[in-house]
């Protein structure tokens, strides 16, 4: 019997890795501040939309708009329309 192995591998800007990395910067940020915050969130990205969900209890504030936009940043996408343009937050 024959078997197939397959796997993926994706580079830093693909959307699902982007979207674990903003996730994973949130928490860091929360943790840094309150250890005993808790963070249960995820990430949605499509393009020009990052959605982040969840749920957050700490005794702390981090600015999750400006997270997102410093990862997005961080891993390349530097134009207007994805780092702040028309952004609500």
């Amino acid at each position: 019997m024959k078997k197939l192995f397959t796997s993926e591998s994706v580079t830093e800007g693909h959307p699902d890795k982007m979207a674990d990395q903003i996730s994973d910067a949130i928490l860091d940020a929360i943790i840094a501040e309150d250890p005993r915050g808790r963070v249960a969130c995820e990430t949605m990205l499509t393009n020009g939309i990052c959605l982040i969900a969840g749920e957050i209890t700490t005794k702390t504030y981090v600015d999750i708009p400006k997270i997102a936009r410093n990862v997005i940043k961080d891993i390349g996408y530097t134009t207007a329309a994805v780092v702040g343009h028309r952004s609500r937050g």
